[in-house]
């Protein structure tokens, strides 16, 4: 169950908490996006018309496309045979086809589909025309997808020397360099125009993923929830278009040195070019301009620049020891500066800007993220952490990344209100939570009486943390239809989850909530996508005394068979074969009521799972070794308890001829 992604809403000024612009935001200059685009590209849009299909062509190449969709190829020698022959026609045609609406999508296919000597042979028909295709809607995808296969290839090649020379040749004998020479040369066609890239809507993405590629970082799934690469929107329509990541995404691939020196020279010439010719190196620092730095301050904020920048202070620490990007961005004085200030403030209230402090200060050295927070932010944490689609997701980045006594001085601003933060952060409560427990459970009572306050309060006679933390009356528990879990459902869950986690009130607080339901009810939350979570992060065998464990297994006694056979409700048994320990009649009673229904468990594939997660055959056949079993379970987990359970040693055993027979008579 993933958390709920981080989703922004873009205003178009900053805001503070009271809705009224920010005095040092207001003397922060910000342009429009689109005039920032307009400025980065000067007129230098490329021209990506490479000509259309003739209709034959173009029938041809939709119907090869619907044939590769369906994939209804008997063999897979008839699969790649037809692959080959829609490449050998395509040939000639690969710059119309990828920039087409209809057929770049065949392209993709195809990228995906090819031989190592194939996808050399595509890489080289888009020579000269590279940064054309990263700034097209369409060739972007296509060339961020052969992109990742070409990085999976320089990768086999590196670690086999002899693959390139082993591989397979074309019918026509043409020969390839290898794929480190083709990148390099892309690399060096791309590297004049990285500056138009920067705030291009579809070449950034292209850019992105060439970082990610010279770095040698994760290179993520194009339909990942949490995508570094993909916008929301985006994501969305990969999913909706059916082309699904092959293996090679996901993964982060071995380069050679070359390509760590491509990655300086590339972002040295984004640094010339953003700060007038100077070159990297801390001394040069004061020798930029103001209205440059005013300028880059600019595009920290532009909704398509942002993730560029981040991901370039991210990695800067490669090929750049003295990082100069983040010096370029932010000042290095010990004392304030009235424009960093107020560029600051627009960070703290502005929903891009924000996110890119957020990241920024993940990936730097704790010294510099020691000077913006002292400087700017220490005195005003309480009031930063109430700004929820702002200020509140740095000072969720500042709890991670700070050292001890300043996140103990965050902490002590922030938990006297933290039964109001709760009402409208999660996610803030939640670190604030975890930081707690990384600094040896730092003011754990007061964070326990402050939640305990909001949803479990000792003077309320109805008092149930399922209905205020889960909103149980209102939410999809007990749906038919296929719209739940929802997003809201799965982030309070965790939120429950981690409260349990993190102390035993919680834990007996559920408990009590959970025996209060009717056991309808309770049984609907063990059938849920998402409170059958909660349900089962209760069953924790060493915190919950017998009595409580006894009063829950009445309940999934009742309907146990039907549980096993669901794909959450399944989980949920396979829990009780530890929560049953010191149990053995709830753990008998439980395992006679599986094999006396034996055909449907076993004809449902969750009820197969929990089946042999119990080891039901033993209990059926070899009831003697089904106790071993849970003898040996008894003694791992309370090795110091008295137990009652027979062993060996007490038990009469029958002629050592019927058991053997038996067997012979089971196995035939």
């Amino acid at each position: 169950m993933a958390p709920k992604s981080r989703g922004r809403n873009f205003s178009k000024g900053p805001k503070t908490q009271d809705n009224q612009s920010s005095p040092a935001a207001e003397s922060f200059d910000h342009r429009s996006s689109q005039s920032q685009q307009d400025d980065s590209v000067n007129g230098n849009q490329p021209n990506t018309f490479f000509g259309v299909l003739d209709t034959p062509e173009l029938e041809y190449f939709k119907q090869a496309e619907s044939t590769l969709t369906i994939d209804t190829f008997e063999t897979p020698e008839e699969k790649i045979q037809f692959i080959s022959s829609v490449i050998e026609e395509a040939k000639g045609k690969e710059l119309k086809l990828a920039t087409s609406q209809i057929c770049s999508k065949l392209m993709e296919r195809l990228v995906l589909a090819a031989t190592n000597q194939q996808l050399k042979s595509i890489f080289q028909s888009f020579s000269g025309f590279f940064f054309n295709m990263a700034c097209h809607k369409y060739s972007s995808h296509v060339l961020e997808t052969l992109l990742v296969k070409s990085a999976a290839l320089v990768e086999k090649e590196l670690l086999t020397p002899s693959f390139e020379s082993s591989a397979s040749i074309e019918d026509d004998d043409e020969v390839f360099a290898p794929m480190e020479s083709l990148f390099l040369h892309m690399l060096n066609e791309i590297t004049p125009s990285v500056r138009a890239m920067l705030n291009h809507r579809y070449a950034t993405h292209v850019l992105r993923l060439l970082i990610l590629i010279l770095s040698s970082k994760t290179l993520p799934s194009t339909t990942m929830t949490n995508s570094s690469l993909r916008s929301k929107k985006s994501k969305i329509a990969r999913k909706m278009i059916d082309i699904k990541d092959s293996e090679d995404f996901n993964r982060t691939y071995k380069t050679p040195d070359s390509f760590k020196v491509q990655l300086r020279d590339m972002l040295s010439s984004l640094y010339k070019s953003l700060t007038n010719g100077v070159e990297l190196g801390s001394s040069n620092f004061k020798n930029i301009s103001p209205t440059y730095i005013a300028k880059v301050r600019e595009l920290c904020i532009d909704a398509v620049a942002s993730p560029v920048l981040q991901l370039i202070i991210q990695v800067e620490g490669i090929f750049d020891r003295d990082r100069s990007f983040w010096h370029f961005i932010f000042s290095s004085e010990e004392e304030k500066s009235s424009k960093e200030e107020a560029f600051v403030e627009y960070l703290l209230s502005d929903p891009v800007g924000s996110h890119f402090l957020e990241n920024v200060i993940s990936f730097t050295r704790v010294k510099y993220t020691e000077r913006l927070y002292k400087m700017y932010m220490k005195d005003r944490i309480a009031k930063l952490s109430r700004r929820e689609l702002t200020g509140a997701f740095v000072v969720q980045a500042l709890l991670k990344h700070l050292r001890s006594s300043d996140v103990k001085s965050i902490l002590n601003d922030i938990v006297p209100d933290l039964s109001v933060i709760v009402n409208s952060n999660l996610d803030l409560c939640s670190s604030v939570i975890d930081a707690s427990s990384q600094q040896d459970n730092y003011m754990k009572e007061t964070i326990v009486s402050q939640l305990l306050k909001k949803y479990y309060p000792e003077e309320s006679d109805d008092k149930n943390i399922l209905e205020s933390c889960l909103l149980l009356s209102s939410s999809t528990l007990g749906n038919t239809r296929d719209d739940w879990p929802t997003a809201e459902e799965r982030r309070r869950s965790l939120f429950l989850e981690k409260l349990i986690d993190y102390d035993d009130k919680f834990l007996e607080a559920t408990i009590q909530s959970l025996l209060a339901l009717p056991e309808q009810r309770l049984l609907q939350m063990c059938y849920h996508g998402v409170f059958s979570h909660v349900v089962e992060h209760v069953l924790q065998v060493k915190r919950v005394e017998k009595i409580q464990r006894k009063r829950l297994l009445n309940v999934f006694c009742t309907d146990v068979v039907n549980l096993s056979c669901n794909a959450y409700g399944s989980h949920l048994v396979d829990k009780l074969w530890e929560f049953t320990a010191e149990l053995p009649m709830y753990k008998e009673r439980i395992a006679t009521s599986l094999t006396g229904e034996s055909e449907k468990v076993k004809n449902s594939v969750y009820g197969r799972q929990a089946w042999k997660n119990w080891s039901l055959d033993k209990f059926m056949r070899k009831r003697f070794d089904w106790k071993r079993l849970v003898k040996d379970q008894l003694e791992e987990l309370f090795p110091n308890s008295q137990n009652s359970l027979p062993t060996p040693g007490n038990v009469k055993r029958q002629p050592e001829g019927r058991f053997e027979h038996r067997d012979k008579r089971v196995k035939r």
